[in-house]
């Protein structure tokens, strides 16, 4: 009855979109106690500030509310989280990086959009575009979210 664990990585857009997506689901599937979820971004720029506010907006659209704030991912995450998923090829890039520079990295660093069932790779930076933008990102992250947790519970 071990606990899962999983690390969204993207920004302030992407990755709390994808983390309080994965709470809801996990939390309508009275799965709670088997996973431990978190967000964070691979570089520093928005240490400590709420998410966008578009995607706070998307999210309240959606029923969904979140306190997360950023945080920068850290050398522990890649040794104690299972699995990291990224929203673009940057991203992937940065962390295969970084975890190259950790020992005893167990977490399977992937793309969130290996997940899509609808084979969308990459999910877009939504933050220079529109409010459709955002909810684009949200379906995205609900699909993949979907998928993974059919996957792995």
């Amino acid at each position: 009855n071990s606990l899962e664990s999983l690390l969204f990585i993207g920004n302030i857009c992407r990755s709390p979109i994808a983390e309080a997506v994965f709470r809801k689901l996990v939390s309508d599937e009275k799965l709670d106690h088997k996973w431990r979820t978190d967000s964070a971004a691979v570089s520093d720029w928005n240490v400590g500030r709420f998410p966008d506010s578009r995607a706070l907006s998307c999210l309240r659209n959606h029923g969904i509310e979140t306190a997360h704030k950023a945080r920068q991912i850290t050398k522990e995450d890649f040794q104690t989280f299972d699995h990291i998923l990224c929203m673009d090829e940057s991203n992937l890039r940065d962390l295969n990086r970084k975890s190259n520079q950790v020992k005893d990295c167990k977490a399977k660093i992937e793309l969130l959009g290996t997940y899509d069932p609808q084979k969308q790779l990459i999910i877009e930076d939504p933050y220079y575009g529109s409010e459709k933008d955002f909810e684009t990102v949200y379906e995205q992250c609900l699909r993949c979210c979907k998928a993974f947790l059919e996957k792995y519970h």
